[in-house]
């Protein structure tokens, strides 16, 4: 039998996505025969088993991926077959985002458990949902607590931060980061990390009325003092996003300003604070849909478990990139700290011949750019490879990749039965 089957794949059409053509979701989901309107915003490429948007095999029979899996064991291999109870267990994705996400959050396995348990109707499954993050296009997130210094900073350059938190808890913070900020004895950090989570809860349960008109206040002063520095231009556009006075905005004071080009990538392990901003990425995360919010959306705001979670790590915003390893001559493999995913990227230059050897466990591939083809040792087919087409590759495949004169890349993500750090 086969050991590598096209898939076409479903789209997300959120209110936060790209309109139309201008979406690289659009544009790839249009490879596989989806009609695009150009007024809709298409947010996100679902490439896996989700129940809630699944792959379907591109063949007579429209089979979904997850049916062909759980009838072919070895597509899988039995230990990762019995690990996930014959499904994916992870789920592949391209985000083109037009405006901010939400401030966010994912809960690890004890916390997911409990939620899932106790709130039901606002967290549909037990499960953890770590994710990655590789930029297509320059790309902008929110990720992770700033240098505490940098925050303290904020708080004299944006007085009306100070102001919402209250001149109490304003100077205790600025006091401990005069004293200990800098300090890398555990105690030290121990205690600047409880005083951060005092100042992020005081944030987050603001008053509205507070929110509001601070917020106006800070905005107003920007924009008569044409402010053109990045956070200021920043707090600008994601209030004229999330009009009305969302305190969410106020938080990219606190978190780091992450931007991106194309190839580098973040790592969002669970209980860590984040918000994609802009632009367009490949996205690997757990089968899992736990989100915990707190700002920029309309959706369900959950602040209590949000402040509790969170670990409260701080650091630079250079310090959330992920450094990837080679994983062959056009290859680089980024590589989680976590059992459900990694992800290859490859791009070769054109008539460029790339090899993968084989793989212990599943894996889907998206080409993003150009084209070429591909073949592998377990039969004698060779395999089209065109912007937005997506393939299952079945365990154990090597894979022979070689580009065009247009040159060639895509993203691979792949599952093993245990972590391979």
């Amino acid at each position: 039998m086969s050991a590598i089957y096209r898939l076409q794949c479903k789209t997300q059409s959120y209110d936060w996505g790209k309109l139309g053509d201008v979406s690289k979701v659009a544009a790839y989901a249009k490879a596989s025969g989806t009609d695009v309107n150009n007024e809709k915003p298409y947010a996100e490429l679902w490439m896996g088993t989700h129940p809630n948007a699944p792959s379907i095999v591109m063949d007579s029979k429209n089979t979904t991926l997850q049916q062909l899996i759980k009838d072919n064991v070895e597509l899988s291999t039995k230990p990762v077959y019995d690990q996930y109870n014959g499904d994916l267990p992870f789920l592949f994705k391209i985000l083109s985002i037009r405006k901010a996400l939400s401030i966010q959050a994912h809960p690890d396995k004890t916390l997911g458990a409990r939620l899932f348990k106790e709130y039901p109707q606002n967290y549909k499954d037990p499960n953890h949902k770590p994710e990655m993050a590789v930029a297509l296009t320059p790309f902008e997130a929110l990720c992770g607590f700033r240098p505490l210094n940098e925050i303290a900073k904020h708080m004299e350059i944006y007085p009306e931060l100070s102001e919402l938190l209250g001149q109490d808890i304003s100077e205790e913070f600025l006091t401990v980061v005069k004293d200990t900020g800098n300090s890398i004895s555990e105690e030290d950090i121990a205690h600047n990390k409880s005083i951060l989570k005092k100042v992020f809860s005081a944030l987050m349960h603001s008053s509205q009325n507070n929110v509001t008109q601070l917020l106006a206040k800070l905005i107003n002063r920007l924009k008569e003092s044409n402010a053109n520095d990045t956070v200021s231009q920043l707090l600008i556009r994601l209030d004229q996003q999330y009009p009305g006075g969302d305190v969410g905005v106020f938080s990219c004071l606190m978190l780091n300003y992450v931007s991106m080009e194309p190839g580098q990538a973040i790592f969002l392990g669970a209980n860590e604070p984040h918000a994609y901003l802009s632009g367009d990425c490949v996205e690997c995360m757990a089968t899992s849909d736990n989100v915990v919010r707190a700002g920029l959306t309309p959706k369900f705001k959950d602040v209590d478990v949000l402040v509790d979670m969170l670990t409260y790590r701080y650091g630079s915003a250079e310090s959330q990139k992920m450094s990837p390893i080679k994983f062959a001559d056009h290859s680089l493999l980024y590589d989680p700290p976590i059992e459900e995913f990694s992800v290859i990227w490859t791009k070769m230059d054109a008539d460029k011949t790339e090899k993968h050897n084989p793989i212990e466990g599943p894996s889907i591939l998206i080409v993003t750019s150009g084209s070429g083809k591909m073949s592998n040792d377990k039969d004698s087919n060779s395999y089209e490879l065109k912007e937005g087409y997506v393939y299952f590759v079945g365990a154990n495949t090597p894979l022979i990749a070689q580009s065009d004169k247009s040159g060639l890349e895509f993203y691979r993500a792949y599952s093993l039965t245990t972590n391979n750090n």
